[in-house]
């Protein structure tokens, strides 16, 4: 977990992730324009993603699968490390490889409602009914990781002022 940490708290790599959030986020809007409303993505129940699955051509059902397997898999990999690497940079020594975790299940949770969502649209089978654990679980990590490395970054940026101010 170490050589983990290490990585993603290198400032190139934080940058890159950043890069690469912002670039992969706003592709999304040329998905959601294509099937012509929400992605399954943002439907927190099984219910609700079946329904909107059902209003789909079978056209936007193809794009929105393949943005699921290509976009909503480089999406959460970029901002998790994003998250995990700015959150373990500014955080305690002690603290490092807590504070990664959240991001890194952030992921995990991410890429395991994506697989659901792409067996949906590929008609392959129906696990919508995971969502009702998976999505919410994800935002609520996804706010906790933020919120981590927003904290840990405004405390550092605090203390480098304090300490300019100081000297």
């Amino acid at each position: 977990m170490n050589l983990i940490v290490s990585f993603l708290t290198r400032t190139p790599v934080i940058i890159a992730a950043f890069v690469a959030t912002i670039v992969v986020g706003w592709s999304f809007t040329l998905i959601i324009a294509a099937v012509d409303g929400a992605l399954l993505d943002t439907i927190l129940t099984g219910d609700e993603a079946s329904a909107r699955l059902a209003e789909m051509t079978g056209d936007q059902r193809y794009v929105h699968f393949i943005g699921t397997i290509a976009n909503d898999t480089l999406f959460p990999i970029a901002y998790g490390s994003f998250f995990a690497g700015l959150a373990a940079r500014f955080a305690p020594e002690k603290l490092r490889t807590w504070v990664v975790l959240p991001a890194l299940a952030t992921v995990i949770v991410d890429l395991a409602e994506n697989t659901v969502q792409a067996l949906a649209l590929s008609g392959t089978a129906d696990y919508l009914g995971f969502k009702d654990v998976l999505t919410p679980l994800k935002y609520g990590l996804f706010y906790l990781s933020l919120i981590l490395a927003l904290g840990f970054a405004a405390l550092a940026l605090a203390r480098w002022l304090v300490r300019r101010l100081n000297s």
